[in-house]
């Protein structure tokens, strides 16, 4: 599975602002190691109707893609935390309130700036 995000963009998460996520073509959710959401950008509200400023504040992966709580998804998110190495990307099918939505989806720990990010990409 290739993962889909630019490394210049990796390197700029520390200081990545609304504006900059929302112009990227792909999801970008920033999210505390709980799973609650800090940032979530223009294209991944679209893709999951869920406005901005409902998704923030809450946890990704109970209260705004429940379709993600499952082993495959949250699972992988959590063994990265535990080991303080999280940098995978697979493909998913979302389901969650929509019609089944195929994506590939990269989870990544930035350790220069202790930040968690689900990218979310239509396949």
């Amino acid at each position: 599975m290739s993962k889909f995000i630019d490394p210049n963009i990796l390197g700029k998460l520390g200081n990545l602002s609304q504006a900059d996520a929302d112009s990227y073509p792909f999801g970008v959710v920033k999210v505390d190691e709980s799973g609650k959401i800090l940032l979530y950008n223009k294209y991944e509200s679209e893709l999951a109707n869920v406005p901005i400023q409902t998704a923030v504040g809450k946890n990704f992966f109970t209260e705004v893609a429940i379709c993600t709580n499952n082993r495959i998804f949250y699972g992988r998110f959590k063994e990265g935390m535990i080991s303080g190495d999280l940098d995978i990307a697979f493909n998913y099918v979302f389901t969650y309130k929509m019609k089944p939505t195929n994506v590939v989806i990269h989870l990544y720990h930035d350790k220069g700036t202790n930040t968690n990010w689900i990218f979310v990409k239509l396949r």
